[in-house]
């Protein structure tokens, strides 16, 4: 039958990206290490140091993860492929669309573990910490930077993220000032951080009587979490530290004793705070680790040799670098000013299918190192 031929070439097309995949994931050398780890992990004396051993075993945990993603891709496209054979030699029309479906989630993965080669920067498969600001514009901009902070949290939670509010500061009327979330994961960062920039909105103000078009900003910052394996200076003398009594939203955001910690880095005036621990002590922690990612993301982005090389006013990105708008109003549509990929469903694009965007920036990325080397 014409559909089963036609299903047939389709899927066939899948089978060299599939085999490149292989060496392009290091799948030979991801085994071996995998092995040498559980070997790690089977010495008697593995939980001596119990912080160290919770290290192995994640890596274990998402080094295996890899191995099963690929093996189940290769084992899935054989299944696909003799499933459309046999129903083309019976002539069951009614598996079309079973086969069609199958080809389609083939398709689909092939191109998704091709984006995850392409994550290959030195920080790219750390967790992402993501700071929400408050562009000029009153009511309605913070309201919009609740928005995006609801889009990134939803997009984290529908790939299996883990999502942890670490500041959340309530705006005046409705919305936010500002926040920071944690996305945990394999390759957070190196997702996201194609995300960082300003964000412009266009719609009818809810907040406006007169139902007059507004057009409002807010701007967001992508961070790799730093954790005590990179190893970042920051003198105790360039740290000056403020306590104050949390002031976040309702429920179980933020913790509202007065423990909330603020830490400003003197040489570049970055600003941090953390008011979700229950102790001042917890809190100072996890600021130290925001200012240390936020750091070592300027550090990478300026390409400097040394975080001591930063220099000048870091506090916000320029508000001219818009790298998004989503209009409301008179139409509606979404659209990133870098890459040209846009949406017109923007429900479902503030309810975090942001995919499609951060596929696009990724691979567009990828062609400009490519063009450079």
């Amino acid at each position: 039958m014409v559909e089963f031929d036609d299903l047939r070439l389709r899927l066939l097309e899948s089978e060299k990206p599939i085999e490149n995949l292989k060496e392009a994931l290091a799948i030979d050398h991801v085994q071996k290490e995998v092995e040498e780890l559980e070997a790690q992990a089977a010495a008697p004396d593995f939980w001596d140091n119990a912080e160290e051993s919770q290290k192995v075993l994640k890596k274990t945990g998402a080094l295996k993860a890899k191995l099963e993603s690929y093996a189940s891709l290769k084992s899935d496209y054989e299944d696909a492929l003799m499933m459309i054979e046999l129903a083309n030699e019976e002539g069951d029309e009614s598996m079309v669309e079973d086969c069609r479906r199958s080809v389609d989630d083939i398709e689909k993965r092939v191109d998704e573990l091709t984006l995850t080669t392409l994550l290959n920067g030195e920080y790219d498969s750390k967790n992402a910490l993501l700071t929400f600001h408050a562009g000029a514009g009153g009511t309605e901009a913070m309201d919009w930077a609740e928005m995006l902070f609801r889009m990134y949290t939803r997009w984290g939670e529908r790939h299996g993220y883990k999502v942890a509010t670490l500041d959340y500061l309530d705006g005046d009327v409705a919305g936010l000032k500002s926040a920071t979330i944690l996305i945990e994961g394999e390759n957070a960062y190196g997702y996201l951080k194609g995300e960082m920039g300003i964000h412009r909105l266009v719609r009818v103000s809810p907040f406006d009587s007169s139902g007059r078009r507004h057009t409002s900003f807010a701007s967001l910052e992508v961070m790799p979490e730093i954790d005590d394996d990179v190893n970042v200076e920051i003198r105790e003398e360039d740290i000056k530290m403020d306590v104050y009594r949390a002031s976040g939203a309702g429920g179980q955001k933020v913790n509202k004793t007065s423990s909330a910690v603020r830490l400003t880095h003197i040489p570049t005036g970055i600003v941090v705070s953390c008011q979700i621990e229950r102790s001042q002590h917890q809190n100072r922690e996890v600021a130290m680790r925001m200012l240390k990612s936020k750091l070592v993301e300027i550090k990478e982005r300026e390409n400097l040799e040394k975080i001591e090389d930063i220099k000048g006013d870091q506090k916000e990105i320029a508000w001219g670098s818009q790298i998004r708008s989503y209009v409301f109003m008179p139409y509606t549509m979404v659209k990133d000013h870098r890459t040209g990929f846009e949406m017109g469903n923007i429900t479902a694009v503030m309810d975090g299918d942001i995919d499609g965007f951060i596929n696009a920036y990724l691979k567009q990325k990828s062609v400009e190192e490519a063009e450079k080397n």
